[in-house]
This record gives C-alpha cells, structure tokens and sequence, in this order.
C-alpha cells in the first residue's frame, strides 16, 4: 500500500469526567528525535493489581514512530478513528508479553510488525509488582526476524521472559483474557472443552488447571491400567485353560509313542522280508530264462535247409526273367516296324485326301467366278441408269453457296456465345473460391467462439447450460437479451485482457444482461426455478452509458504514460457497453504502462482518479476522511483467463454480408450461364440443320462423277475377272493319275505289314509260356518264404522272451542288491558286517554269492509282507489318532506352569496400581470438581444477570456425556434474545454476529469480578452490536470494570454512542492521527490545562 508522506500517530490519554491537576509545571515526556507526539496525564490514582500494565513504550511499531501509553489500573477506554493505531497497542502488548504472532492474525513473522523502512523495532512493557515494578523490553530485529529480550534492562531469553509473565497469571494466548481484533469471531468457534480450559486458565485458582490435566492423565493412565488388567486376565484365562487341555495331550503322547516304536520295528523288519521275496522271485526268472534260450537255439538250427531251397530257386526265377526281358525286346521291335508301316499307309491315304479336296476347291472357285462377272454386269447396267437420270438436274451451286454463308454466320455467334459462357465460368469459379475463403475465415471465428465457450462450460457449467438454453429460446423475450458479458466482450488485443478481467467481477463476467425487467424475470423464473440453475443476471441502465465522454481527456493523461481508457479496449454490445459504463466506470479508468508506474506519486498527487492500471498492478485510490490525504492501494494483476480469445465481430459481421453478396453474385452468374447455354444449344441445332442441308447438295452435286467412276470401276473388274479362267477337265485328269500311284504303293505297304504282324504273334506266344514258367518258381518260392517267416516270427517272439527275462533277472538282481543294503541301513550295520549270531534266526543266500540274515530280534513279528502291512497299517492308524502332538509338548507344558505363575503375580500388582490410581482420581476429582461447579454457577449467576437486564436470557453451565471422561468436560453457553425462542447453544453459525459480540462481552463481563488475572484486553468487539445492546453493553463494563479490586480493562472501539455513563475510575485514551500533531518537544499537558483555566476563568467577565 502507498502511504502519502507526513502521516503521523499521536496518542493523548486523559481522564473523562475528572477535575483536571492544578500543577502549571511544564511536561515533555518524550524528547528524542524525528518522534510522534506523546504525552499522558498523571496516572489515576487507585490500586494496580498485581501484573497490572503500568506503562506501554512503542518505538517503529507499526504506525508509531515512538509512543508511551501510561493506562489505569481500571477500565481503560482506547477511541480513535479505524486506522489510527488503537490495534497496534493491543499488539505491542501481545508481543511485548512474548505472546505468539500469528495470533493476533496479521502475520507470522514478528518482523512484519515493524513500522515500514525502518530495520529495528522496539517494545517495553513496564508490570505492577509490590516487590518492585517489571520492566520487559522486546527488541525486533526485520532483516534477521529475531527478538532480543530484557528485563530490566537486562539481557534474557524469552523463556525467563515466558516463565516471568506466567508468574503474574498473564495468559495473552487465552482469549478469556486477551481477546484481539481479528479473534473476536473466533471465541464464538471455541469448542465447550477449550472454553472451559481457556476459564480454569482466566479465573480459577492456580491448580485447577493443574488438578484437571491430572485428572485427564491419571483417567488415561487408568484406561491403560484397565485395558492391561482386562488383556492379561484374559491371556491367563487362555494359559491355564490351554494346559488343563495339554495334560491329556501329555498323556495321549506318551501311548502314541508306543504305537510308534512298534512302527519303527515293522518298518525296520520289512526290508528283510522284502529282500527274501525278491530273491526266490529271482531264482524262479532265472530258471525260466535258461528254458528260453535253449528253445532259441533248437528253431535257429531248423531255419537252415529252408534258407537253402530258397536261395536254388530264386536263381532259376532270375533265369527266366532274362528271357522274359529278351523276348519283350524283340516284340517290342517287331512291333514299332508295323507301327512304321501303319504310318505310310495312313500319309498315303492323306495325299489321296488332299488332292480330291484341291480339286473341289477349283471347281468351286470357277463357278464362283461366273457369277461374280454376272452379277458386276447386272450393277453396270443399274449405274448407266441411275447416271442418265442424274445428267437431268439443275445446278446445285448457289443453294451452297447461300448454306454456307449461313453456316459460317451461326459459327461466329457461337464462338461468341461459348466466349461468354467460358467467361461465366471462370467469373463462378473465382466466386466459389471467394465463398470457401470467406466460409473458412468464419469457421475459424467461429472456432474462436467455441473456445470461449468450452472456457465457460468448464467454469460455470451452469452458465454454459443456460446460454443453449437461450439460444433456443429467444422468441420468447420482447427486447434484447445478451449473452454472458465474457462471451460478448471481444478484446481488440489479447493482451490487454488482463485489464478487464481484474476490474470486472466474476459474477458479471458471467451475467446475462437484459434490457427488459420483464424479460429478466421470465429468464431468471425458467432458468433458477425450474432448472435449478444457478446464474448471473444484470439490467442494462434505461439512458445508454455506452458513449459517454471521459470526464478527462486523454491526452491530458498521456504524459504520465497512460494509452487508453478500458472502454476503449474491447468491443461490446450497446446494453453490455453501457451496463459496464454505469457500474464499473470504465470510460473514466485509463490504463498505463510501466512509465506509469515510475511516476505513481505525480499520477497520485496530480491527477485525483479513482482508480488507474500500470503495466502489471491496479491502484485504488481514496482520500481520507480525517486528513483530506490520497490514501491508495495496490494490487498485482492476475493473469487473465476468459478474454484472451478474440473474436472479431465487425470483421466476422462483414464477412457475413460479403459472403450474402458472393451468393447473390454466384445466383447471377448462374441464372446468366443459364441463358447462355440455352442460347448455344439453339445454335448447335441450327448449325447441325445446315451441315445436313450443305452435305445432302454436295452429295447430288458430286453423285453423277462418283457414279461415273464406279461403272468405270466394275468394267475393269469384269475384264480382270475374264482373264482368269481355269480348265477343269485337265485338272481332273492329273489328279485322277496321281491317285491311281498312290494305291499302288499303298497295296504294297500293306503286304509287309501283314508279315510282321505274324512275326510279332509268335514271339507273345513265347513270351506267355516264360511268364507261366516264372509264375510256378514265384509260386514255390513264397511258400518256402511264408513257412521261413513263420518260423522267424517264432524266433523272433522266443528271443524277446529271452531278451525280457534277462532283464527282469537283471532287474531283480540289483533290486536284492539294494533291498540287502537298505535293510543293513536299517540295522545300522555296514556293507562287510556279519549280523551278530544271537540276532539271526536263518542263512539264506544272496544273489551275489554272499550272506546275510535278518536280526533275532524280528522274530517276534510277522514274516509276510501282508501280514507286516496289516499290523503297520493298524498301528499307523492308532498313532494317527493322536493328532497334534509332538516331542515339545511335555516341556511347553512346565513352561507354560512357570508362565502361569509369574502372570498371576503380575496382574496382583496392576490390579493394586489400578486401585492406587482410582484413589487417586477420587481425591483428585473432589478437589477439582466441587470448586469448578462452584466457579461455573457463579459465572452463570452474574452472566444470567447481565442477559436478564437487557430482557434476554443466557445460562452457562458444566457439560459432559460421561462423568469419567475428565478430557469431555466443558462449559456450555446458551442464549435466546427473543422471548419466543428457546435457549440456544452459542454457536458461530446459529446467531447473527451481534448476538455473538453481546454474548461474548457478558461472559467476559461475569468473568471480570471472578477473575485473577492482572488485566484484560477486548479489541472493537461493538462493532456487530445495535445501539440498544452497545449501550447497555457499555454499561455493565464500565460498571463492573470500575468496582474496586477488580483487574485492569482494555477496553478498544472506533466509535461511541452519545450520553453514555462514565465512572471517575476509567480512563479514555483518545488515539489521533495526522500531519498536523505537535512535536513531542511542543507537547506540555500541564501548560493546555493552565490555558484552560484562563479561558474559564475571563469568559464571564466578557
């Protein structure tokens, strides 16, 4: 914010309604140098309580450059217009007191609290105490955000500080007790628990608070207590019950072992059992095997002869296959020379063919010879006819002649005609690309619109909604209806958008305007009635605003930098124009650049706007009421959001009418190719008509030299044809001779084909009787080899039997192996160690040639395998039976004995710790309960009393739901300020904010008799109230603030009503501010009373 220089803060305190001291000594309480006027009438007399603010030293705080405030020990009045510095005394001695920042809600940082341009800052509070006063000074240091603290004037940390104020009950962090400006709203949000702790803190003795924390601690302490008695009986519960069930177990474990040593022994004897079994199985494969082979050899003895046979008779098959294959070459050459044979014969017979079909071929060609010529006769004489009917007509030539020069005109107006029609075309073309490019251009403008669209639907859907729904139904309204102001603006540069969105507010960016109350009614009635919708509308002034001049020229503002006005800026339509006009005066807004912001203080002083833009910050200007001074405000301008679209409507309109004429142009040029087209096809019809009329008259001109030539023509052909006669007697003469020599060698040729046919007979006789010789051997030898198969198969099957039982006896062989180690294993007895003999019951003998025997002590148990898995089988199943135990049963058992033990000496001791603690909460609660009953009846007593007197009620009393829940308690504030409701709980919500005020000044007010802390502070909280509350609100202060041995009141407000009641007791420090307050060294409080005096003392002698 600018500050205009001179402004200075003067704080004059004086006693209302008090004789004024007659001592005419001058007093200059502040001297130092470039200070604010300070100065304080003598203390009021009366007795400070002990922690009582005696005396307050600001330096650079704020708005002061140095002040002192010397308060009463009673109420003290601060009044002084908004702005003054009355709040920076409630600050100072909220800092001053090593309260926190932040809560007095404007900073964080207690750098921030010193005056603007200056690095250090200084607060000194001084304290009553009987034992001698206590002087803290606070100093603040901006540029390291630190403090440095003394006491008198001593150096000490802020935790003496801190332990120091506590000493004197001074709370600045209760706000019972301090109760700033900006947490007036919030003693109305505190919760009924940090009400009542916020109290025991304000008013109750010392260890009430300290009782009611202990309370809370030794309730949570018992709930732990409690939880951890309830925990361990049960888990104790669970242990003793968990053993008596583990005694049975201990018991059943000991018969399931039994079962399963008997087990062990079957499990161990089994493998010798098993190995027994395999062994004779092994003797009995062997024996077996030994048969086998010796069958084998017997049938590979008996394949021998047969092999012989086989061999003698193959070779005679192969014998008589070389025959067979000999005789089937010579038929197989006697047959391709009848094949030789056959093939002259067959050309023989073609050569007769063709020369019968060259004869045919001549006579037909003769005969069509002659009638050829007798038809070209026949044409020549119809020619000469036809040629002496044309020598009779008349000449042909002037009819052409005329023809042609009509032919000739009607081809020159069509040339001109498909000229223009060529012409119209392109003119069509050249418009249609115009009406593209316009289309184009407000497709992209209409993109553009989209865009703003989008933008809004995303924002306020509801908005958006309601624009479709008006686009649809706009019949309905009688005068103009504009859409959302953010749509219908259109900036005329994107960057100056920013200007417009920071001056005009959301909610009008997004109203509708209209220039009809009725049509508004009707919009708003469809749209928020029935659809719900929740929108924005706005009437356009009756007298447009839309052109009204500045009242400045600017070009008087240009030298500062300005360039424009807002309206000037953007487009609108005329009802949004003037609607901005009249709200938001942004013909009278002008816009700078950064030149502007360099000279701010000239535009300030010189110019006297309102409200002016730079480069990037809006400046709202005011003039003080109290020092006729340029007050202005700046702000940083957001960036902007909806306006930076920019759609062109006068340009968009434009292009819309030119595109109207392109299409009336286009129905033009349509409607003329039309008629030109018309035009050119009576033309090619007329022109067509004189071809046909100029071809048929050359035809006839030409018809008599044409008929001429061909007579001509076809006399030639018939001479032609004449010489080429042909004799056909002599033709078939010659081919009747050559015939009769090709029968002759055709006879011949047959004689030796007849020879070799008989030859080739012969030989397949020959050739069959081999086949049938071969056929026999074939015979024989496919027996033989069916019977040798036969044997083989046998063969075969004995082998693979042979081959099977070797590896069953293999097999069973390693298996005894195994079995004899595995049982040694079980014995525990190595591979060279003999079983000892009183342990061996027989001698069997092992496979591989040595001995061994199972123990003596089998002897016993069964000796079959059956019989040994039937008892493993029971035995399993009795030892299944006592599921769930193992070998740590019996010792977790005596552990769990000795667990058992030592839990019941611990849950003795929580139980007696338990007790301890319940005493202790007893004696605890009768001292904190009974005296907090007493306290909270007193405070309803006086604050029902004070409600009673302004004819309203008020009750407050101790709430809880659970008497032991101690960290439940709090104190309950009901309310009602008309007789026709009931009483209600203080809430922020359910009263208005005057009824909070009121409420929360008479709960202080009926704290103020009960209270033992030194002082309290309470910041414009009149501000919400009506004149009759206010007044009988600042009664009882003054009333119970002013009675004797009560703390010291702060007491801050802007204003006062007239003829209110004050006491000799109170204090007002009137605040003032302004450039024309007396310099400190001026200032002489004693020497204005004296002058007073005279004044009062020569008036009646006047």
């Amino acid at each position: 914010m600018a500050t205009p220089p001179g402004k200075a803060a003067t704080l004059n305190p004086q006693a209302s309604k008090r004789a004024l001291p007659g001592d005419a000594s001058s007093e200059v309480p502040n001297k130092r140098k470039n200070s604010n006027p300070t100065s304080t009438l003598p203390r009021p007399s009366g007795p400070f309580v002990e922690g009582s603010i005696v005396r307050i030293v600001m330096e650079n705080f704020l708005t002061y450059d140095i002040c002192e405030v010397s308060p009463g020990p009673h109420l003290n009045m601060i009044i002084g217009a908004n702005g003054t510095g009355k709040s920076s005394i409630v600050c100072a001695i909220c800092l001053g007191l090593a309260g926190k920042p932040a809560f007095m809600g404007r900073a964080d940082k207690v750098g921030f609290f010193v005056k603007r341009g200056c690095s250090k800052g200084l607060v000194e509070i001084e304290l009553f105490r009987t034992s001698g006063n206590l002087v803290i000074t606070r100093e603040i240091d901006v540029i390291k955000n630190q403090s440095f603290w003394f006491i008198n004037k001593k150096p000490v940390t802020q935790k003496i500080v801190e332990e120091q104020v506590a000493a004197l009950n001074i709370q600045v962090g209760n706000l019972c007790q301090f109760l700033p400006q900006d947490k007036v709203g919030e003693f109305a949000k505190l919760s009924k628990i940090e009400l009542l702790e916020a109290t025991e803190k304000s008013i109750g003795p010392p260890e009430m608070h300290r009782y009611h924390c202990e309370l809370k601690n030794f309730r949570e302490k018992e709930k732990q207590l409690e939880t951890s008695c309830k925990e361990k009986t049960e888990y104790l519960e669970k242990m003793v019950q968990r053993n008596e069930r583990y005694k049975q177990d201990v018991e059943r474990f000991y018969e399931r072992k039994r079962h399963l040593d008997l087990i062990e022994m079957l499990e161990a004897k089994r493998p010798w059992v098993e190995y027994e079994n395999v062994r004779q199985e092994y003797e009995g494969v062997k024996l077996v095997r030994d048969r086998v082979k010796e069958e084998v050899r017997k049938l590979k003895e008996g394949q021998i002869p047969m092999t012989r046979r086989i061999e003698e008779i193959e070779k005679q098959r192969r014998v008589l296959e070389t025959r067979i294959k000999e005789k089937a070459s010579e038929i197989k050459e006697a047959s391709q020379k009848c094949k030789q044979r056959q093939d002259l014969i067959e050309r023989k017979d073609r050569h007769i063919k063709e020369l019968q079909q060259a004869l045919t071929v001549k006579q037909n060609e003769e005969h069509d010879r002659q009638k050829r010529i007798s038809n070209t006769r026949r044409m020549i004489e119809d020619l000469q006819n036809e040629l002496r009917t044309a020598e009779n007509c008349e000449n042909l030539q002037p009819q052409i002649d005329a023809i042609t020069n009509d032919l000739r005109r009607v081809q020159e107006e069509k040339g001109l005609c498909e000229g223009e029609i060529i012409d119209k075309q392109r003119e069509k073309e050249m418009l249609e690309k115009q009406k593209r490019s316009v289309g184009d251009h407000i497709i992209r403008f209409d993109n553009l619109m989209n865009q703003k669209e989008d933008k809004l639907r995303q924002r306020y859907r509801d908005t958006y909604d309601a624009v479709l729904w008006l686009r649809n139904n706009r019949d309905r309204f009688k005068q103009r209806v504009c859409e959302p102001i953010m749509l219908t603006i259109n900036m005329k540069d994107n960057k100056n958008a920013k200007y417009v969105e920071n001056h005009i507010s959301s909610n009008d960016l997004r109203a509708f305007v209209f220039e009809s109350q009725e049509d508004m009614e009707v919009f708003l009635k469809e749209v928020r009635d029935n659809k719900k919708l929740r929108v924005n509308a706005v009437i356009a002034p009756k007298i447009s605003y839309a052109d009204k001049a500045p009242s400045r020229s600017l070009n008087e503002l240009k030298q500062y930098g300005f360039f424009s006005y807002l309206r000037e800026l953007f487009d609108a339509p005329d009802p949004v124009m003037s609607y901005l006009c009249c709200q938001y005066h942004i013909h009278e807004v002008p816009v700078g650049t950064e030149r502007t912001r360099e000279k701010i203080e000239r535009v300030i002083q010189e110019t006297r706007l309102k409200q002016i833009y730079t480069a990037e910050e809006k400046y709202v200007l005011k003039t003080s009421f109290y020092s006729n001074k340029v007050i202005s405000s700046n702000t940083s301008l957001k960036v902007a959001q909806f306006l930076t679209v920019t759609v062109d409507l006068e340009q968009r309109r434009h292009l819309e009418e030119q595109l109207k004429e392109i299409n009336r142009k286009l129905e033009s040029v349509e409607s003329g190719l039309v008629a030109l087209r018309d035009t050119n096809k009576h033309l090619e019809l007329k022109d067509n008509e004189l071809r046909l009329k100029k071809k048929e008259l050359l035809e006839r001109k030409t018809k008599k030299r044409q008929l001429e030539q061909k007579i001509s023509s076809k006399l030639g052909s018939i001479r032609l044809m004449e010489q080429d006669t042909c004799n056909l007697e002599e033709e078939e003469r010659k081919a009747s001779t050559k015939i009769k020599e090709i029968n002759v060698q055709k006879a011949k040729l047959v004689t030796e084909l007849t020879g070799l046919v008989k030859i080739c007979t012969s030989l397949h006789i020959q050739k069959v009787n081999l086949i049938l010789q071969n056929t026999t051997v074939i015979s024989e030898k496919n027996k033989l080899e069916a019977d040798y198969m036969a044997s083989s198969s046998q063969l075969r099957v004995t082998e693979q039997q042979f081959i099977e039982l070797d590896e069953n006896r293999q097999r069973l062989l390693q298996k005894c192996k195994e079995l004899m180690k595995r049982a040694r294993q079980v014995c525990n007895l190595s591979a060279d160690q003999a079983v000892p003999q009183e342990f061996q019951t027989q001698v069997p003998t092992i496979p591989n040639g040595h001995n061994s025997s199972p123990p003596m002590a089998f002897q016993d148990l069964p000796n079959t395998l059956d019989e040994i898995d039937a008892l493993l089988t029971e035995e399993r199943s009795r030892a299944s039976c006592f599921t769930g135990l193992n070998p740590t049963v019996v010792e977790e058992y005596t552990k769990r004995e000795v667990e058992i033990q030592q839990l019941t000496e611990e849950l003795k001791g929580k139980r007696v710790e338990l007790d301890e603690y319940r005493e202790n909460i007893s004696q605890v609660k009768e001292r904190w309960l009974n005296p907090l009953k007493e306290l909270v009846e007193k405070i309803n007593e006086k604050f029902s009393n004070f409600f009673s007197s302004m004819q309203c009620a008020g009750e407050v009393d101790l709430h809880t739901e659970n008497e032991e829940d101690y960290d439940k308690y709090g104190i309950r504030i009901r309310v009602k300020f008309r007789s026709s409701t009931q009483l209600h709980e203080l809430t922020p919500h359910h009263q208005s904010g005057g009824e909070r005020s009121v409420s929360t000044m008479l709960y202080l007010m009926a704290l103020q008799e009960l209270n033992r802390c030194p002082f309290r502070v309470v910041d414009e909280i009149n501000q919400g109230m009506d004149p009759i509350n206010e007044r009988r609100v600042f009664e009882m202060v003054v009333n119970t603030a002013c009675k004797e041995n009560t703390s010291q009141y702060f007491f801050i407000t802007p204003k006062l009503l007239q003829n209110l009641p004050y006491s000799e007791k109170m204090t007002v420090l009137f605040v003032y501010n302004g450039p024309h307050m007396l310099e400190p060294n001026r200032w002489n409080l004693k020497a204005f009373q004296r002058r007073r005096r005279r004044i009062t003392f020569t008036q009646p002698s006047q």
